[in-house]
């Protein structure tokens, strides 16, 4: 289930481009992966290729010479594909999957690792639980495998990194944009640049969105605004500040339960929370400033100062067990949580790049801290009906008990990184670096009688080690290693019990071979195999959602391949396909949730004339578990294909038309799940 729209086909129409001036959103004034010379935008221009980015290395490097399996979507694709949430951008990318959520925030599974904090915003850790706009987005990364050594704890299946849209000085440009769905949902977006003087430049992105899809009871809005200043401090140095408040009030909607381990059919509108105590409120304001500059001629500078505050409240009845029968009675259970997380963070490095007899070397080294502060409580729902009964679909009311959770903790992480890239001639190329962390969690718990203090520190070093053999310009090959680490507290800082702190971390290990091709300019085909080795493995109980469960070590591997760019001027692709299995090391027949082992998708953009253009997208996912598989009643989510369509047509060059449909055949699919009984 997507941030708006679910399942069903729907239309899009947008007005998009009334700009003043061509020229839109291109050179990225303090995003040092990014090209420096401004895009020119005419009319519907398009571009789903990316040459190289900064994410992966911190230093501004190729695609084809980073050592690990990487997938940009730019704006102009998130456009074409009309996609409203996170969730609507990686169904097209393989290897990446989705979970629910919950209803209330973005969840991705990334080579079988299930996340809610793996997020990040130009870099900088964004690991609130929320649902993330795409209104002030240049393009996303999704990065494969762990990383820690760039981007610290978690991350063990990959990160997914948002590049903010900055100010260009070249010239003044005014965007809007508006869309309406067939469930009445609608969104209006405003995208404002101009250049104050030859030093300043500010620009503004805004958004909002009525939200609306065809479950009952399902309602919400969201808004969003977000202006960022560039200013140029001399020659060399640039000075970036950017502010993004939002705010989002919507339902909270967990799916549908199984019945005889297979989603229960005939209740696609039904709603099995509580109209009026499923809902979810966010406020959220995040401040952040960055510094790049030269030092001096092969010495450069660049840091980030990031503040968040981020209030949450949700309501959630769920599904806590299958149907009994089609029109039988589906267990209830639920909660209220609260939390208020603030996060300082600040990152700096140096990049210098010297070169020692036959070999050329571009170093990294930097530090990082963090303070993140966070209350969290819960109390959980009572019911006047345990049961929401299918044959009359009455809701029970609802209260709720004292706190069962009531907890307050303090975060501080440092951390320490080198890395070398080092270049052999025109054919050989090796990465090699370590990040030093450590993470150290005081908190109290005031549920008990008497406040108990719990603490953990861990200190770890991440290595990462990679090959690249490059036989001609625009061809490699590489194999690397990799580590990442989780701490006992987990991802959201609230599992840390008495029992858990003297634990060690989780480790992620990641093993990968793979090859690229820049076939022409623009046009690239990727390829990856791996393994992923996960210790100390903690999952949701499929028994009860609420809990999770150690199940020890676990270990996911496939292969993907991936087709990304310009085939022919007019033709535009996007996509791939995965193979994946996840198993329980030890135990091969126990299968971990979330992991298809087919997935195909590939989006296709072709412009028929100067003015009019067509789209064209499949989606196939093969059938996967909803939870792992300890018992055989784990319920499986059935295989399905997905056809999207699309048109473009440009009025001129300052404006464009576009309809998509979602699901053009009406095909009646199960795409995500959270545990076996909250299933989109």
């Amino acid at each position: 289930m997507s941030a708006r729209f679910f399942g069903a086909s729907f239309l899009v129409i947008g007005i998009a481009q009334c700009a003043v001036s061509a020229a839109y959103a291109a050179d990225d004034a303090f995003d040092d992966g990014a090209e420096r010379n401004p895009i020119i935008v005419t009319g519907a221009k398009t571009d789903y290729s990316v040459p190289s980015t900064s994410t992966a290395t911190k230093t501004n490097t190729p695609l084809i010479d980073v050592p690990q399996s990487i997938t940009v979507v730019t704006k102009e694709q998130i456009a074409d594909q009309a996609s409203h949430s996170l969730a609507d951008v990686v169904r097209y990318i393989p290897g990446v999957g989705i979970d629910l959520g919950e209803g209330h925030r973005d969840q991705i599974i990334l080579r079988g690792q299930n996340t809610t904090a793996s997020f990040f915003l130009d870099g900088v850790r964004d690991d609130v639980q929320y649902f993330r706009g795409l209104y002030n987005v240049e393009r996303i990364e999704i990065l494969k495998g762990p990383s820690a050594l760039i981007f610290g704890r978690g991350g063990g299946g990959g990160v997914v990194n948002r590049v903010q849209k900055t100010p260009i000085f070249d010239a003044t440009s005014i965007g809007a944009g508006a869309s309406v769905n067939s469930f009445g949902a609608y969104d209006l977006t405003a995208d404002v640049n101009a250049p104050v003087n030859a030093n300043i430049a500010v620009r503004l992105n805004a958004n909002y969105e009525s939200l609306n899809n065809h479950r009952d009871f399902y309602n919400g809005e969201r808004y969003a605004w977000n202006p960022v200043a560039a200013l140029k401090l001399g020659e060399d140095w640039t000075l970036g500040l950017s502010y993004e408040y939002v705010n989002d009030n919507r339902i909270v909607d967990r799916g549908i339960p199984s019945f005889n381990a297979r989603p229960l059919e005939g209740v696609r509108d039904q709603f099995f929370g509580v109209p009026g105590i499923n809902r979810t409120r966010l406020e959220a304001q995040i401040a952040k400033a960055r510094l790049d500059g030269a030092v001096s001629d092969n010495l450069s500078f660049s840091s980030t100062l990031l503040y968040g505050d981020y209030d949450k409240v949700y309501g959630n009845v769920l599904a806590a067990g299958p149907a009994t029968a089609q029109n039988g009675l589906v267990p209830l259970s639920g909660y209220r949580d609260a939390t208020r997380r603030k996060n300082l963070i600040a990152e700096g490095h140096f990049v210098w790049d010297i070169v020692t007899g036959p070999a050329a070397h571009k170093i990294l080294f930097g530090g990082e801290y963090g303070n993140q502060k966070t209350d969290n409580n819960r109390r959980n729902a009572v019911f006047s009906n345990s049961n929401l009964n299918l044959a009359t679909r009455i809701f029970p009311t609802v209260t709720y008990t004292p706190l069962i959770r009531n907890t307050a903790s303090t975060l501080d992480f440092y951390s320490a990184f080198v890395q070398d890239q080092i270049s052999f001639g025109d054919h050989f190329d090796v990465v090699a670096g370590v990040r030093y962390d450590r993470f150290a969690l005081t908190g109290t718990d005031f549920f008990t009688a008497i406040p108990r203090p719990f603490s953990r520190t861990d200190t770890k070093f991440s290595p990462r080690f990679g090959v690249i053999y490059k036989p001609q310009e625009n061809v490699s090959f590489y194999t690397s290693y990799s580590e990442s680490f989780l701490p006992r507290s987990g991802e959201q800082f609230l599992s840390l019990s008495t029992v858990t702190q003297n634990l060690a971390p989780e480790k992620f290990t990641n093993y990968e071979v793979g090859a690229k091709w820049d076939v022409l300019a623009g046009w690239s085909l990727t390829g990856a195999l791996y393994q992923l080795d996960r210790s100390n493995a903690t999952l949701p109980d499929p028994n009860n959602p609420l809990v999770t469960i150690n199940i020890g070590g676990t270990r996911t591997k496939g292969g993907e391949i991936g087709i990304n760019g310009k085939i022919l001027p007019q033709w535009q692709v996007s996509g791939g396909y995965a193979y994946q299995e996840g198993t329980l090391r030890g135990n091969g027949s126990v299968l971990l949730p979330g992991l298809p082992k087919h997935k195909l998708s590939l989006w296709n953009r072709y412009n028929a004339t100067k003015n009019f253009g067509i789209g064209l997208g499949v989606i196939y996912q093969s059938s996967q578990l909803a939870a792992i598989r300890t018992v055989a009643a784990t319920t499986v989510l059935p295989a399905y294909t997905r056809i999207d369509a699309a048109l473009f047509y440009d009025i001129s060059d300052k404006i464009a038309l576009q309809a998509n449909v979602e699901n053009l055949f009406d095909t009646n699919y199960f795409p995500e799940s959270h545990t076996n009984n909250n299933i989109s």
